[in-house]
């Protein structure tokens, strides 16, 4: 290691896909990675057996810290919380931040990962179990390294991991869909709501599908589960009308966000919400909409360098 911070550097997207997914939280990720950084230098790095696994550690433990601290905040939360999305627009998304799986089966297998139904699944398990499962399930870590990373024994860390494998089995997506087949009905979806065709929503959607939105307290959102084609498609339709008969512009962009095709939608040049949906390949099965202003931020900011950016290179 003859240069610590280019060792640090290199290593950084992995700790940063370790925190974004324990937090769901790309702004406290980043907030947490610069806390490890600092340790980092301030730590005797030649006494270290393995850096590497010490980067991981530490990032581990911290993220544990504030996700305990977090949770406690979110019982008290405003309606459904739902993870900040992340868009891939920037090089640093951690869907990018591993290296690219060689097969589609593994790179479906890599979405599924950093998706929001995926992040938000994960609430279910404590911060521990949530660490332990991420570290080997996603990470691929083996189970010295999950021990080292919880201080706790193998023999515990398998039985932190099988009991986490089995709360989540029931609710991981049964549906493995290419990205073509998401994009094209995701299309098809933005289509029909960007014109308020209620017959193509519906049918777009499956008669159980689930719409999840999270305002924060902060703007409107529905504090249960909006169930049902018809009920969403009615919802999108009114949305539509609305902003028509009140002469405001509504745009939807389909971009790369959590891995996997997604909306932003924006009224009069505002974001006003990211749209995460799911599908088994027929129809969108489940949507999850992030409308919390404070969670858009950056997503906002990323999206208008993106913008600007595209324009430098098209003039």
């Amino acid at each position: 290691m003859n240069d610590p911070t280019d060792f640090f550097e290199q290593r950084r997207p992995r700790l940063q896909g370790i925190a974004y997914r324990m937090l769901g939280s790309r702004a406290e990720a980043e907030e947490l990675v610069q806390d490890v950084w600092l340790r980092w230098h301030e730590a005797d790095q030649g006494r270290l057996a393995n850096a590497e696994a010490w980067l991981v550690t530490v990032t581990t433990r911290l993220s544990i810290d504030r996700l305990r601290a977090a949770q406690a905040q979110r019982a008290h939360y405003a309606g459904f919380w739902l993870p900040e999305p992340w868009l891939e627009l920037d090089e640093r998304a951690p869907a990018a931040q591993v290296e690219r799986p060689a097969t589609p089966e593994e790179q479906l297998a890599r979405a599924d990962d950093i998706s929001m139904a995926f992040l938000t699944l994960l609430e279910r398990l404590t911060p521990e179990a949530r660490a332990a499962f991420l570290l080997r399930e996603v990470f691929d870590a083996d189970y010295a390294e999950v021990a080292q990373a919880l201080g706790k024994s193998e023999a515990a860390c398998r039985q932190i991991i099988s009991r986490a494998r089995g709360q989540l089995k029931a609710e991981r997506p049964r549906y493995q869909v290419s990205a073509d087949t998401h994009y094209r009905l995701l299309a098809g979806f933005a289509e029909a709501a960007r014109h308020g065709d209620f017959a193509r929503l519906q049918a777009l959607l499956a008669e159980d599908a689930e719409l999840i939105s999270d305002g924060g307290g902060v703007v409107p959102s529905f504090g249960r589960v909006l169930a049902g084609a018809g009920r969403i498609a009615r919802l999108y339709f009114a949305s539509s009308r609305r902003h028509a008969l009140g002469h405001h512009r509504l745009q939807l962009e389909i971009v790369r966000m959590n891995g996997q095709w997604g909306l932003l939608r924006f009224i009069d040049g505002r974001l006003e919400s990211a749209q995460s949906l799911e599908t088994d390949g027929q129809r969108i099965t489940r949507i999850h909409t992030q409308r919390n202003p404070r969670k858009l931020q950056g997503l906002a900011v990323a999206w208008a360098a993106a913008v600007t950016r595209r324009g430098a290179g098209a003039s």
